[in-house]
């Protein structure tokens, strides 16, 4: 359990949403530690997401959500799991077919308190509830197939990042992908 939470801790806030997720997510653990893994918890659960980019750090894979009918970043629910970026990167690989990927960065490059709103999953209500989410920077080959998995999207596409604002209809997660886009230029592409 510590990992998750020391990775959190160590996390440095870009900007005052940042610091204010950072909190509100550790005071949620320190409440729920026995189940904030867990979807059981069903006011807020951790999550983790992955911002695939290719070798020049040009492009984005998204895939394109069934449930949101829109292209985003690839995540999914911790489950249990305490190293958020091993579940970042087997989301990334359930979702895409991508195999090889390497963090661009050691430890989280954002952190997201979520609304999911409520909907139905697989014919079962879900009800509203937070997702904390830890983003990871994560870099991908844009040469190897790709697949999408048809219970979850209905497509799998690079991108390039100046097309963000034009494929991605969930407006909130714009302001997401931008923090993310900022950290990554943060980085030299490689070569």
């Amino acid at each position: 359990l510590l990992f998750f939470i020391d990775e959190i801790k160590a996390y440095k806030p870009t900007d005052e949403q940042d610091a204010a997720d950072k909190a509100s997510m550790l005071s949620m653990i320190d409440t729920f530690p026995e189940n904030i893994l867990l979807r059981e918890n069903t006011i807020a659960h951790m999550t983790s997401s992955g911002f695939v980019v290719n070798k020049t750090m040009d492009k984005v894979l998204f895939i394109h959500h069934n449930i949101y009918k829109s292209w985003g970043w690839t995540g999914g629910h911790a489950d249990g799991e305490t190293d958020l970026v091993k579940t970042a990167c087997r989301e990334v690989r359930e979702e895409t077919g991508l195999k090889t990927l390497t963090p661009l960065l050691d430890g989280i490059a954002a952190l997201d308190i979520l609304p999911v709103l409520t909907k139905k999953k697989n014919g079962h209500y879900v009800g509203t509830h937070l997702h904390f989410s830890p983003a990871y920077l994560l870099q991908g080959d844009e040469q190897e197939p790709l697949h999408s998995k048809p219970d979850e999207n209905s497509g799998v596409r690079w991108f390039s990042l100046e097309e963000i604002p034009a494929v991605c209809t969930e407006t909130h997660m714009l302001p997401v992908y931008k923090k993310l886009i900022r950290r990554l230029q943060t980085l030299q592409p490689p070569g």
